[in-house]
C-alpha cells in the first residue's frame, strides 16, 4: 500500500511537468534553440503558434546554431 501511495504521488508530480514538453520540432530544434526561447520568449507555450511568432520576431537575434536548426527544421518540411 506504502508502495502504491507513493507511485501515484510520483505520477502526479512528474504529469504537469511532462504536459509543458514542447511535442513541436524536432531534437536538434529544442536542443539549439531552448536557450533562445527562454531569453526571447519566456512564458509563452512551446507548442502554440505564439512560439512561432516570437521566433520569427526575433530570429535576427536567435543564436546561430538556432537558426540552423530552424532552417534545417524547414528544409526537412517542418513548420
Amino acid at each position: 500500500m506504502r508502495r502504491l501511495i507513493l507511485a501515484l504521488g510520483l505520477i502526479a508530480i512528474a504529469a504537469p511537468a511532462s504536459a509543458q514538453a514542447p511535442n513541436r520540432g524536432n531534437q536538434e530544434l529544442q536542443t539549439n534553440c531552448a536557450g533562445d526561447a527562454i531569453t526571447f520568449c519566456a512564458g509563452i507555450d512551446p507548442n502554440s503558434p505564439q512560439m512561432d511568432a516570437c521566433f520569427k520576431k526575433n530570429m535576427s537575434q536567435m543564436s546561430p546554431n538556432c537558426r540552423r536548426a530552424i532552417d534545417a527544421y524547414k528544409a526537412a518540411g517542418g513548420k
